[in-house]
């Protein structure tokens, strides 16, 4: 039985359960099992009408819902090889990727997502909004036959450089990725009642590899999946849902983290002096001078109160991808008792190639690799991959396939290092590495992470330095040379001589992905930004050099 013949099972084994609900509007919209499985049946009806062959492409262009999810499911029941799409990118990105793929028809969550594909594509294939799909009685359609090798979807990396890339993933993949994410989780939820249903919080978009993954999970496992559907409601949903468990991305760990902060500090008193007095107790316990009456204190009367208030009361553990999680954040939530999963993969290894184990988490590093796959040092210290979660190849690039797995083994472009218990860290991107004039070679983000730290106002910090004497950094967001100055003098107090940032430059506009110079997911396109910044570039190193 493949992954897909699986939920329909887990649906309909239990028809009067709630496995979805969105927060829309301050209201609740929710769905059984048997209720999911009409829209299922309708949106089938729907494809079956458009007679489409196994294997054709359906692009789905929509925001989270429960509807996209009925979409989802039913494109792979119908042999069909679904395209999710952000809603959020500019439609002329989109267009190019469904250029590549050439769908058979492009699926829509409303007509405004859809009117920005056709003003973008006037010869597009044809476009339904989910309206139409769903307005029509539903149909008693079989699921197709999926051998482990049929593809199921095309994602499209957001690629920091150059073209977006389709990873074409398979059954194989998906249903060897949700045993081993299951199986994570049930060490996660050992103390809990057995017969309840696991609470899920989610905000990240269904379009991502890791988010995908983390929605078929809950399904499989009959979890209670909560939809946040407006992020200026974040805060709020997070509460409302009271969630065991979430998956996050390191910015919103931060941001909660600051938060924290700067309510106790406004509120003061003698919470804020038994908070501050336990995190410098905290600090000290990690550094190994043991604990602190603080601590205690904080324990039983501070901290309970602070994750009540920032996610409800049944948090079990937080989830956390997509990038770095800096090592204080991870601290700081382990200090209030509340344990962060790191997770590390790419979307051509099924989203996952390791995740904590909740037993044995390791700060600052990712955990071990997950069951079935193989992981070991390559040269120049990549990360190279095997195993059942290997995507099959790049959609119509075997080119950039042959490029990226070679014998066997998926080479990640990432720089890790794996310690004798078997937990990986994830040094940075070898494509990243900035080489000096001197030879020296420096892999960034370390460094940017290091110099944030320092930084509460920045939003990014961004070096650059290739071929030159030394490095310099680009610093975006609200922030004074004093205190870029500060943070350097700071970092660069703890590195050797070639790592130093000399020099610096305030640029107050953060990236984003609205300006172009962040991925779909958030993630810094640094050559378009050493392109922009060329004039700003030049002149730190020629103000240094002349001096």
């Amino acid at each position: 039985m493949n992954f897909l013949q699986e939920i329909f099972t887990q649906l309909e084994a239990a028809p009067d359960t709630t496995f979805l609900q969105e927060l829309r509007d301050g209201r609740i919209v929710s769905v059984t099992g048997s209720e999911l499985m009409e829209l299922v049946r309708k949106a089938q009806s729907f494809l079956a009408a458009q007679r489409l062959k196994k294997g054709d492409r359906c692009a789905l262009l929509a925001h989270n819902s429960i509807r996209w999810v009925a979409m989802d499911l039913a494109v792979m029941a119908e042999g069909l090889i679904v395209v999710p799409l952000y809603g959020r990118q500019a439609p002329e990105e989109l267009v190019v990727m469904m250029k590549d793929c050439a769908p058979a028809l492009i699926c829509c969550g409303d007509t405004e997502l859809r009117d920005g594909i056709v003003e973008n594509w006037g010869e597009a294939p044809p476009q339904f909004v989910f309206d139409q799909i769903f307005d029509r009685p539903g149909s008693s359609a079989a699921t197709v036959k999926l051998d482990d090798s049929d593809a199921v979807t095309i994602i499209y990396t957001s690629g920091t450089s150059g073209e977006a890339k389709g990873v074409v993933l398979n059954a194989g993949n998906i249903s060897h990725m949700l045993g081993c994410t299951s199986a994570r989780l049930d060490l996660l939820m050992e103390n809990k009642n057995k017969a309840g249903q696991d609470r899920v919080f989610h905000y990240l978009p269904f379009c991502f590899a890791g988010s995908w993954i983390m929605l078929l999970t809950c399904l499989l496992r009959r979890s209670l999946l909560t939809l946040n559907t407006d992020l200026n409601r974040l805060a709020k949903d997070m509460r409302a849902a009271a969630p065991d468990y979430f998956l996050n991305v390191p910015a919103l760990l931060e941001r909660m983290r600051k938060a924290v902060d700067e309510q106790l500090a406004n509120t003061g008193g003698l919470a804020l002096t038994i908070y501050s007095h336990a995190q410098r107790a905290w600090l000290r316990k990690q550094a190994g001078y043991g604990g602190s009456i603080w601590l205690s204190v904080a324990r039983a009367l501070i901290f309970p109160t602070i994750r009540k208030k920032m996610i409800g009361s049944n948090l079990k553990g937080l989830i956390c991808g997509s990038a770095p999680l800096n090592v204080e954040t991870q601290l700081y939530f382990m200090m209030l008792g509340i344990p962060v999963l790191q997770v590390y993969g790419l979307t051509e290894t099924t989203a996952i190639c390791t995740m904590d184990d909740p037993r044995h988490i390791e700060p600052g590093r990712v955990g071990p690799a997950i069951s079935g796959i193989e992981m070991k040092l390559g040269e120049s210290e990549e990360i190279i991959v095997r195993g059942p979660n290997i995507f099959p190849g790049y959609w119509k690039r075997p080119e950039e396939t042959a490029k990226t797995l070679r014998d066997g083994w998926f080479h990640t472009g990432d720089q890790g290092e794996v310690n004798e218990a078997g937990n990986w860290s994830i040094v940075g991107r070898i494509k990243n590495l900035i080489v000096l004039g001197s030879g020296h070679n420096i892999a960034p983000e370390p460094i940017e992470d290091e110099l944030l730290r320092h930084l509460a106002g920045a939003q990014q910090v961004v070096l650059t330095g290739n071929g030159r004497g030394y490095l310099s950094a680009i610093v975006t967001g609200d922030v004074s040379r004093e205190e870029v100055q500060g943070a350097l003098d700071a970092a660069n107090s703890q590195l050797p001589h070639y790592k130093q940032v000399r020099a610096f430059h305030i640029h107050p506009e953060p990236f984003s992905i609205d300006n172009g110079l962040l991925t779909a997911n958030g993630k810094l396109k640094r050559d378009l930004i050493a392109s922009r910044l060329q004039a700003e570039i030049e002149e730190m190193y020629g103000v240094k050099q002349a001096s």
